[in-house]
């Protein structure tokens, strides 16, 4: 039996209405699906600014903190002051707000050892210029301060595989990658030339550090040595000061203060323990005690040290709801009464 047209063409048309209605489906499924990610997408985008805008808060609270206890005590910071009290935590509406301020002066800053290569150089000047002329074998080279002290904190993090050789080597390579010029420093050292041969290439920076993170890309460091240099080094952003304060120093940097000193950790030990609820009101008080008096130490060392500060960083974790937002505040102090943001970094 033959079918009949009519029959053939209803067929085709229910086919085509099928496919029609199929396809109304299909659209109407990736239209709801990117409606409503666009929905959670903006719902995240408010919930991040509300978290941000808490951080920022925080930020302006620990300003105004900051001033409040400079404007009183303006010749000394110390660990009893507010600003040290450690990690604080504030309930807020929708979620949570935790701060924690730091002495940006209680850690060698990295960026200090910029001012190294010329200060090697300018000795060398001018022990020509004196006729203090000696061979390169016989001549023995001393490290300034600075750099003594950062090899000095290397050994003595005992970091399986860092000797007194390659603690060297990292202070060469790091000056090399602050410094200006494109000049290796000593054996040790690496420039340009170094990194560019590498499987991934890439020049050094020849600039102030950013992050203590950026020691990944210097020669001889390692993610062992950076982890454990975190507790007694910072950054202080488009600087190279280097002033300790001695009344912000931790009993658990003890370490540092020794490396900075060249003396055992013991004696710094007993030296800190020492010390008042309020710090030293100069820094010959410090030096003065017998711990330390007994111990001849060159005017050179001493000069590295401070009583109060002017840099802190502002480390804030906002939550709301289920957002969270991580904001990193480096804060100079100016006078006493004023306090300026100079580096804000976000994520942790």
């Amino acid at each position: 039996m033959v079918a009949k047209p009519h029959s053939t063409q209803q067929g085709v048309a229910l086919i085509t209405v099928m496919l029609i209605v199929a396809l109304a489906a299909i659209l109407a499924t990736q239209m709801s699906s990117r409606l409503l990610l666009q929905m959670q997408r903006t719902t995240n985008i408010d919930l991040n600014q509300q978290a941000y805008w808490y951080a920022m808060g925080a930020e302006a609270f620990a300003k105004r903190v900051l001033i409040d206890i400079f404007s009183k005590e303006p010749n000394s910071t110390n660990l009893s002051q507010a600003w040290a009290q450690g990690e604080t935590s504030y309930p807020v509406d929708g979620g949570n707000i935790t701060g924690e301020i730091t002495d940006l002066q209680a850690c060698l800053n990295l960026n200090a050892l910029r001012s190294e290569k010329k200060n090697i150089r300018d000795n060398s000047d001018n022990n020509k210029q004196q006729g203090q002329e000696k061979s390169a074998k016989n001549k023995k080279k001393q490290a300034p301060p600075i750099k003594a002290a950062f090899i000095e904190l290397l050994t003595g993090l005992e970091v399986d595989g860092v000797s007194q050789f390659e603690a060297e080597y990292m202070a060469d390579a790091l000056i090399d990658w602050l410094d200006p010029d494109n000049v290796i420093v000593s054996a040790g050292g690496a420039e340009d030339n170094d990194y560019a041969a590498k499987t991934f290439p890439y020049l050094a920076a020849n600039n102030y550090l950013a992050s203590i993170n950026e020691l990944r890309l210097i020669a001889h460091f390692t993610v062992p040595v950076i982890e454990a240099l975190r507790e007694y080094v910072c950054v202080i952003p488009n600087n190279n000061l280097h002033k300790i304060n001695i009344n912000t120093i931790r009993n658990e940097q003890a370490l540092l203060l020794a490396a900075l000193l060249g003396v055992s950790r013991t004696d710094v030990e007993q030296a800190l323990a020492a010390r008042a609820e309020k710090g030293f009101e100069n820094i010959e008080d410090f030096f003065n005690l017998p711990e330390l008096s007994k111990l001849k130490i060159s005017e050179a060392k001493k000069k590295q040290f401070v009583v109060d500060s002017e840099y802190f960083k502002l480390r804030t974790t906002a939550s709301f709801n289920d957002s969270y937002f991580t904001l990193n505040s480096i804060m100079k102090i100016t006078n006493n009464n004023k306090v300026d943001v100079i580096s804000r970094t976000i994520g942790q």
